[in-house]
């Protein structure tokens, strides 16, 4: 993926099922271009990884 925006919107659309938490961080994620802090990052990786999702672009803003 290349960002943390589009990673997190590519969950919310995938049509996996989230617990109601990881929906709210996702959705929090996906309209916020701020940088991420490291532990939302990592639970971003996490997220991706446990649904098939690609992982973020290495050197990108997430």
């Amino acid at each position: 993926m290349v960002n943390h925006q589009q990673s997190a919107m590519s969950l919310l659309t995938a049509g996996v099922t989230l617990k109601p938490r990881e929906g709210q961080f996702l959705g929090r994620v996906a309209f916020d271009a701020n940088p991420l802090t490291e532990k939302q990052r990592n639970w971003l990786v996490i997220l991706l990884d446990k649904h098939g999702l690609p992982p973020l672009a290495d050197g990108g803003d997430a």
